[in-house]
């Protein structure tokens, strides 16, 4: 019978889990904006159309080195999710929630 991942996680030992983790977290990490939004299966012009710009200036922000966060954060929304922000340590990690929400 087949056995849900969640209950062989749970009998992991925490090395492996956090070994585990830290493969997912530099997979995730390797993506970039163009192929988040071909993921989320969006042409630049329907993001353009819910971040109410122009298709050439998705371009733009697609191809940039460097971002707002507050940029980022609509850019996420606009494909349906939700900006984390998280500042990883060797000896863990903080999640930095001030910039992750929209401001008021």
């Amino acid at each position: 019978m087949a056995k849900k991942f969640s209950e062989l996680r749970k009998r992991m030992d925490p090395e492996r889990r956090a070994r585990n983790a830290e493969k997912t977290s530099a997979l995730i990490a390797a993506i970039d904006l163009a192929e988040l939004r071909g993921v989320r299966n969006l042409t630049q012009e329907e993001l353009a159309d819910r971040l109410q710009i122009s298709q050439s200036n998705v371009s733009r922000l697609e191809h940039r080195d460097d971002i707002l966060v507050s940029t980022l954060r609509q850019v996420v929304e606009a494909m349906g999710g939700e900006l984390k922000v998280e500042a990883v340590f060797p000896d863990g990690g903080v999640r930095l929630s001030r910039y992750e929400k929209t401001p008021a």
